[in-house]
């Protein structure tokens, strides 16, 4: 019971702040799934790769939501989209594949890394300059396994590297972050169920897992979330947002010291 309420509470925290700064919930789901999986003394070879996998499952939720809800003010752009799903789909399924092959602290290694560097996005709040246009069919495959890849990696749904790229081939920052929201469906799709299969011939699952997706937190964390971060998105026009990224980028950098001092 005291975990099944660690993670509503979780799902409560990642859905506002995902609403409230426009970030993927993932970023703090995965540590903190880290280290309540520890807690739970659950296998320590496979918690991290349990932690992406659910935390990927969960973004379905909450992103499908985002989608609807930027499809209404009519900020997604389709053909974008459309153009660049397939490689999402495929760097994502690779990603996953990839993931259950490598080791806990690779995994660690390579998600702290990306928590860093995200964070330095929030502090010195990067914003790349609009010098080129979306790239031809070739590119956007490419470019789409590279986010669904990467985003696979580290449990997201890739919003801190598709806004960048769309800013800098010309899209609206409003058109890339509604954009950036749909991608993140095929992305946690695909994530989800490339976790979920990979995970099936691990061993030493837990009881209550399909594959690397363990589903009382997933159950958790979907309840709550797809409820708060509405109520994060209506706060974000009231509250100082570029204060409170740049306090999230020290959170950030706290969880990923943290996490980084568990692996020696």
């Amino acid at each position: 019971m005291i975990f099944l309420l660690s993670y509503l509470a979780l799902g409560a925290c990642a859905g506002f702040l995902a609403g409230l700064l426009g970030v993927g919930g993932g970023l703090i789901i995965v540590p903190v799934l880290t280290f309540l999986f520890t807690a739970q003394g659950l296998p320590a070879p496979i918690i991290l790769h349990l932690a992406l996998g659910t935390s990927l499952a969960s973004i379905m939720f909450t992103s499908f939501s985002s989608l609807h809800a930027h499809h209404a003010r009519g900020a997604v752009n389709w053909q974008i989209f459309r153009r660049i799903t397939p490689g999402i789909i495929a760097g994502t399924f690779l990603g996953a594949w990839v993931a259950a092959q490598l080791t806990t602290r690779f995994l660690k290694g390579f998600f702290i890394g990306f928590l860093y560097y995200v964070a330095l996005q929030m502090l010195v709040n990067a914003k790349p300059k609009p010098t080129r246009q979306l790239p031809a069919k070739a590119g956007m495959f490419g470019i789409g396994s590279l986010i669904g890849g990467v985003s696979s990696l580290v449990g997201i749904g890739g919003g801190s590297m598709s806004v960048p790229f769309m800013v800098w081939c010309n899209v609206s920052m409003h058109n890339a972050i509604g954009t950036s929201a749909a991608i993140g469906f095929p992305i946690a799709l695909a994530g989800a169920i490339g976790y979920m299969v990979n995970g099936l011939v691990a061993t030493n699952l837990p009881s209550s897992s399909l594959g690397y997706v363990y589903l009382p937190a997933l159950f958790g964390i979907s309840l709550i979330s797809i409820l708060t971060a509405p109520l994060g998105a209506r706060l974000a026009h009231v509250l100082p947002v570029p204060g409170l990224k740049k306090a999230f980028a020290v959170l950030l950098v706290l969880m990923g010291t943290r996490m980084l001092i568990s692996i020696y």
